[in-house]
């Protein structure tokens, strides 16, 4: 186990330098001036290099980016252009949206979707499967901002039962704030539970014909208990899989539900800095969210071999 963890570790530093050298190399070194941007066309030539000089980029393009990752790695990062403040501040209060609105809804969309996989999988070929996979059908192709729209027009402005946007924040109360991520959270979650759903259907199709699975039938034991003892917890591999790509996208993939519920997040902080032209802002969050999606990955590697010890053998 602690080769298999050494390996998968060692994976996961490489992507990140590959990763935070492609950032660099796309926001720094391609043809484009940052300075020109923030400033404009028409602006002059002393406040240009002033600029330059204020961000760095009068230095060599190794030197920055040695620059860069030194102060990631002992937490002083740069500061924002747009707001005057360090980025990891402005990183860290939306954190505090973004990571409780991914969560939410990664639970919220494997409380609907694995119940319904292996009821359409119980059921394969009668109403109950074509009403799950019509279901699925209809939330893959439908965008969750769709979602978005019609819930605050149904629940928010017909109904009055929740906020239709802002976030009240956590100093109002935990209540108070949850109840505002409500529509988010279900506007993220259905999409994700449509696509959860029909891979818990095909993966525990795949383990009910399994001999062991026929062995427990024949034993006696009852049929709840081969379905979520037996069949489930085999069926949870590629279930995992998709779970971990899930939360990955609901961090990195938020952008669009939270301009909708104008939710002060981390996708709308990187939709504003892009707007502004704020790239100490834009490489340091996307190299963030990077780490988020390496380190997801790396995790599922990990409940891999929890969940089956074949695959530390195989590593």
């Amino acid at each position: 186990m602690l080769i298999f963890l050494l390996r998968r570790l060692l994976v996961l530093l490489v992507t990140l330098a590959v990763a935070s050298l492609a950032i660099f190399v796309i926001l720094e070194v391609l043809p484009g001036d940052p300075a020109l941007l923030i400033l404009g066309m028409e602006a002059q030539d002393d406040t240009l290099a002033a600029l330059r000089a204020q961000m760095g980029l009068d230095r060599p393009a190794p030197v920055r980016y040695l620059t860069w990752i030194g102060g990631l790695l002992s937490g002083s990062s740069g500061i924002s252009h747009t707001y005057a403040v360090p980025v990891s501040e402005l990183i860290g209060e939306r954190l505090l949206i973004t990571v409780p609105l991914a969560l939410l809804a990664l639970v919220v969309s494997t409380i609907i979707a694995v119940p319904l996989g292996m009821f359409a999988a119980v059921r394969r070929g009668r109403l109950g499967d074509y009403g799950v996979m019509g279901f699925s059908q209809i939330g893959m192709a439908i965008p969750n901002f769709w979602f978005g729209i019609i819930a605050i027009l149904v629940f928010a402005v017909a109904l009055g039962w929740f906020p239709s946007t802002g976030f009240p924040g956590w100093d109002a109360g935990a209540g108070v704030a949850l109840w505002a991520l409500v529509l988010p959270v279900f506007s993220l979650a259905l999409p994700e539970a449509a696509i959860l759903a029909r891979v818990t259907r095909a993966s525990v199709l795949e383990t009910l014909g399994a001999d062991y699975v026929r062995t427990a039938r024949a034993k006696g034991i009852r049929e709840r208990r081969v379905l979520w003892g037996h069949v489930l917890r085999n069926a949870l591999i590629p279930m995992t899989t998709i779970l971990g790509l899930q939360f990955a996208f609901l961090l990195a993939g938020s952008i669009v539900i939270e301009s909708v519920f104008s939710l002060p997040g981390l996708g709308r902080l990187i939709f504003q800095a892009v707007s502004a032209r704020d790239l100490v802002v834009v490489r340091d969050v996307v190299l963030l969210l990077v780490c988020f999606v390496v380190v997801v990955n790396f995790l599922v590697d990990i409940a891999y071999g929890v969940i089956d010890p074949r695959a530390r053998r195989s590593a």
